[in-house]
């Protein structure tokens, strides 16, 4: 039985129609009868791998400007550790270049459209971004990692996960992951994840809620300044 009805098919086939150039996405995952306990804190098992494929195969069928690689966590280990990825299910969506996007955990209900969103805006290759924001972010000389935890029925986090992605795209140095807080509720734990949406910057600055891309930017540079200072 196909994930995507015919409604939201032909509205994901229409908004592919501003596709401007090609779109890779990796996706790694693990067969049932090979799934491995990722982290003993984590108390489960890859709960999604099997929805998250077949949901990525059936948007990747709708533009021909989409190509889909899937890999075995394990078996193709290397390739997983070559783009960080440290839990499954993940997608990476990448142009002719990486540009440090991630989603971990199934992009559904809401979060759909932040799997949407991605695809478009590394179709264009541009953020999108304020020219503040852009000028900005082109001087961080430091590696950052954003991950929003999020949950599908959150009206507001692909606001948030979609600033992220946004940073990565116009900074090299940046990595924007999607993290779906009740399929990792060891990391949930971890970071204290009691609404959503939460973000977390290079582990020094915390804060939640969908802010505005200036709020954004400024818990950005902070963690950067943090982190520098430790």
């Amino acid at each position: 039985m196909e994930i995507l009805n015919k409604d939201v098919s032909e509205a994901t086939r229409k908004r592919f129609e501003d596709l401007a150039d090609s779109v890779k996405i990796l996706h790694f995952t693990q067969e049932p009868s090979r799934l491995v306990l990722l982290n003993p804190l984590q108390g489960q098992e890859c709960a999604f791998c099997k929805e998250t494929k077949q949901l990525l195969h059936e948007v990747a069928a709708l533009s021909d400007k989409i190509d889909l690689q899937v890999f075995d966590f394990k078996a193709d280990k290397e390739t997983a550790a070559a783009y960080g990825i440290d839990k499954i299910p993940a997608t990476v969506i990448m142009g002719d270049q990486d540009y440090g996007i991630r989603i971990y955990g199934i992009p559904s209900g809401y979060e759909y459209q932040t799997l949407i969103d991605g695809i478009v805006d590394v179709s264009r290759r541009d953020s999108g971004l304020a020219e503040t924001t852009r000028k900005a972010l082109q001087a961080v000389d430091k590696d950052i990692r954003i991950q929003v935890f999020v949950t599908p029925t959150c009206p507001y986090c692909g606001m948030a996960v979609r600033l992220a992605h946004q940073f990565a795209i116009e900074s090299p140095r940046i990595r924007g992951e999607m993290v779906e807080s009740t399929e990792f509720p060891h990391l949930s734990n971890k970071y204290s994840v009691y609404g959503v949406p939460k973000t977390i910057v290079n582990e020094t600055t915390h804060f939640e809620g969908a802010v505005p891309e200036e709020v954004f930017l400024q818990n950005v540079l902070k963690a950067l300044t943090d982190t520098e200072s430790k």
